[in-house]
């Protein structure tokens, strides 16, 4: 339990949680903007990209 608490706490995973948790809030407002949208995306897909590519080279 205390070695899935550590892992949530590194930094990108607390960027992309807090920055997921901004989207739902300005999406419930329908206040989204194509520039937060752009950062949002890049963000979250360079922490899935590099996620997916430690998974891999792990299996491997």
């Amino acid at each position: 339990m205390k070695e899935k608490l550590s892992k949530l706490i590194e930094v990108k995973k607390l960027i992309a949680l807090v920055l997921t948790l901004v989207f739902c809030v300005l999406a419930f407002k329908n206040e989204v903007n194509t520039y937060f949208m752009a950062i949002y995306t890049m963000i979250i897909g360079f922490y899935f990209g590099q996620s997916t590519a430690k998974n891999s080279s792990v299996n491997n």
